[in-house]
């Protein structure tokens, strides 16, 4: 009787197959709009951006690709938002109307959830609240591009499904080769957008709770609670530094009416946390921005969503360790809770691993290209944190430096404790302790 094998080997081998299909889908000469394939290294780079919802570019979506192929990018979008193995369930009930507990595992892995017995119910309950957010923003912006634009009802509804789902999976994929610039100043085209991505980068388990309970605060875990009293300080203090920052600068908000440059503000405070559309060009942005961007994209969204970056949890737990060190206390609490000395020290394994990658893909693209240290660490965090927010620097870069990001965005959409655990043979328990002794720290 075969082994069965860690969940997260499985989930890192499901997204390997995932992006090795997309590329072979864009290989394609269907998918492109001009005569002849893709080159290998686009077709990765593009299948590699789509199922790990990133959105960094070597070729321009709309004229690179034709519309199978930007069919293909969608459906990539799609499944990497959801989640490979959240996928494979949902099949598996649909064909048998059964899951088995290797199916049910392999989903808690991905989903997050708490208990293998709840998949079911939850994997039902992601999928049709994404296609339901999906579907709401998607026809707010077709009534846009028809009212607004002239687009007829086809086309507006392609363009209204595509940056829907573009945008509740923070993927940052857009039609057109200036992302969203042109309609900044255009508030029912933003602010659904940005909408659609704060909601998918929550994560799913604090939206079910919301809905449950958002009258009743008192109830909330301790999960809902760090994710909101991370979220919402960043979107505020994200806004108000952008806003004060490039209020005059002329190559971003200062060319736009002074009614539209808060709302420009939160749409470009909401992209980092793994959106990935600007409605500016970041190239222009002072480098106080630029600062600012980088800690948000590191930083990311919500845990069991379809955000990228450390997680919004991850900071707010270690803020909370910080804390109770200050103050002297040997427990950790959140509220009316403690918690375990194990989070505690995946929060820190994660946040570390994160700087690790991070600091050890700058120095190596430092090396391999000659953008500057803004530049290079700018793209290795978008990447990382699979934001797709760019300063120009990637289409530039060698090709060993692109497949050094393609390889970043692979480990970022996974994660680094996933990878890393999926790498190890068997886990190892120890069943003896040592002698404790206390070094000096600091």
């Amino acid at each position: 009787m075969p082994v069965l094998k860690h969940p997260a080997q499985v989930i890192v081998g499901g997204f390997g197959i995932a992006i090795l299909i997309g590329t072979l889908l864009l290989l394609l000469p269907a998918s492109t709009s001009s005569p002849g394939s893709a080159t290998p290294l686009n077709a990765l780079f593009t299948a590699t951006s789509a199922i790990c919802v990133t959105g960094l570019l070597l070729v321009d979506t709309e004229t690179h690709w034709s519309t199978f192929g930007e069919v293909v990018i969608m459906l990539l979008m799609q499944a990497g938002g959801l989640g490979i193995m959240t996928l494979a369930t949902l099949f598996a009930l649909l064909v048998s109307g059964r899951v088995g507990l290797r199916a049910r595992l392999l989903a808690q892995t991905e989903t997050k959830t708490l208990s293998a017995s709840d998949v079911r119910r939850v994997v039902r309950n992601v999928v049709i609240f994404s296609l339901v957010s999906e579907l709401l923003i998607a026809v707010i912006l077709t009534l846009r591009f028809m009212l607004g634009y002239g687009e007829g009802l086809g086309r507006a509804a392609y363009l209204g499904l595509f940056h829907a789902i573009s945008a509740f999976n923070n993927a940052g994929f857009a039609l057109w080769p200036d992302s969203v610039v042109r309609f900044a100043t255009d508030a029912w085209i933003c602010l659904p957008i940005a909408l659609a991505v704060v909601v998918g980068g929550l994560g799913f388990p604090v939206v079910f709770e919301l809905a449950r309970s958002w009258r009743r605060p008192s109830r909330w875990s301790v999960l809902t609670r760090i994710t909101l009293a991370v979220t919402v300080p960043l979107l505020v203090l994200g806004t108000a530094a952008f806003t004060i920052f490039e209020w005059s600068n002329p190559g971003t908000f200062g060319a736009l009416p002074q009614s539209r440059r808060v709302m420009a503000g939160f749409f470009t405070a909401v992209m980092p946390r793994s959106g990935g559309f600007n409605l500016i060009d970041i190239s222009q942005m002072r480098s106080e921005s630029w600062l600012v961007t980088d800690i948000l994209m590191f930083i990311g969204g919500g845990s069991a969503g379809t955000a990228g970056g450390i997680k919004v949890t991850t900071f707010g737990l270690l803020a909370f360790v910080i804390w109770a060190e200050l103050r002297g206390e040997d427990q950790v609490n959140v509220g009316h809770r403690k918690l375990p000395s194990a989070v505690q020290r995946q929060a820190l394994t994660i946040a570390l691993l994160g700087v690790g990658l991070v600091a050890a893909g700058t120095f190596v693209l430092l090396s391999l290209s000659r953008q500057t240290l803004d530049e290079v660490a700018f793209e290795v965090i978008s990447a990382f944190g699979t934001v797709g927010l760019s300063l120009g620097a990637t289409t530039s870069m060698p090709t060993s430096g692109q497949i050094l990001l393609v390889v970043l965005m692979f480990i970022g959409r996974i994660g680094p404790v996933t990878l890393f655990s999926a790498l190890a043979m068997r886990e190892r328990t120890r069943h003896y302790e040592l002698p404790e002794e206390r070094p000096i720290v600091g």
